[in-house]
């Protein structure tokens, strides 16, 4: 495919706490380098919606990268849903699930080369009560974690596994209600997650079989467990095996009601939300255009 003419950046300056001082010089350089209309937003936290949707009208560009974490992969991906804009993402946060899902790369000089080489390809995306999620969502055990860890100060993959240690010693799991239009689900779980891809940014995979565009979602539950069996689940979360534990059973479906009876917390894409107690979710098959490397051609 032939390189973009026009790209907006949306930049987060503080996602992942890395150092972005010469980010904008390699891009600019990169954009004049193959004849590009490189434009950059940074994100302030000051209705950036507002902001982007303005600048996309006002720019018309070609594509829009996320240059963050997965917070901002979900800003920018949220306003291209069902538009004819692909979305790029250069992996700037802490996690960065999306794009590892996705095979981009998590170097940054070699991820600057989707600006003017890639491909497009469609995937799903859920909505959520409303609120759009392209990754993974979930209830429970790892969103309480989720909002502990947004809430802190610290950032980086020691702070959210010593977060998860702490609240591991005292976490109890919640009652949920689960109805799908292919079953049902009723009792206990120690989390419950709303897949729409593979594994979190700390490369836990919740959902390992998981396709991002094949018109359905999965809900992954981890059951009620000893906590003896809280290393050997986490073994297999880091090990694609976690569908081989009995403490785990997934739901495949295209839309489904969770019911929150215990008003548990919650995160979309890794931002921590309030749904309150009914949660419903809807697959929008194909609704988003992303960037991805050029396949590398196949040995004979």
């Amino acid at each position: 495919m032939q390189a973009a003419e026009t790209l907006l950046f949306v930049i987060n300056p503080i996602a992942g706490d890395i150092d972005k001082s010469d980010l904008e010089e390699q891009v600019e350089a990169i954009c004049r380098e193959h004849n590009i209309k490189g434009h950059i937003y940074k994100t302030s936290g000051d209705d950036d919606a507002g902001h982007i949707r303005s600048l996309i009208s006002e720019k018309k560009p070609d594509a829009v990268f996320a240059v963050g974490g997965d917070g901002t992969v979900n800003l920018v991906a949220a306003l291209l849903i069902d538009q004819k804009i692909p979305l790029g993402i250069i992996p700037l946060g802490s996690g960065n699930g999306l794009s590892k899902d996705l095979n981009i790369p998590q170097d940054i000089e070699e991820a600057l080369v989707l600006i003017h080489r890639h491909v497009v390809r469609n995937i799903d995306t859920l909505d959520i009560n409303g609120h759009p999620s392209i990754h993974l969502s979930d209830l429970g055990f790892n969103a309480l974690v989720v909002k502990r860890f947004s809430d802190g100060e610290s950032r980086g993959p020691g702070a959210y596994a010593w977060i998860a240690l702490q609240e591991y010693l005292s976490y109890e799991p919640k009652y949920y209600v689960i109805e799908t239009d292919m079953e049902r689900f009723e009792g206990e779980a120690f989390m419950v997650t709303i897949a729409n891809a593979n594994a979190f940014g700390s490369n836990a995979a919740i959902n390992p079989n998981g396709i991002l565009n094949d018109g359905r979602f999965e809900i992954c539950l981890i059951e009620r467990f000893p906590k003896a069996a809280g290393l050997g689940i986490l073994y297999k979360l880091y090990t694609d095996s976690i569908d081989t534990s009995v403490y785990t059973r997934k739901l495949t479906c295209r839309t489904a009601t969770i019911y929150n009876t215990d008003n548990e917390v919650m995160h979309i894409d890794g931002e921590p939300i309030d749904l309150g107690k009914e949660v419903r979710v809807t697959i929008k098959p194909r609704s988003l255009q992303v960037l991805l490397p050029v396949p590398e051609p196949e040995e004979a």
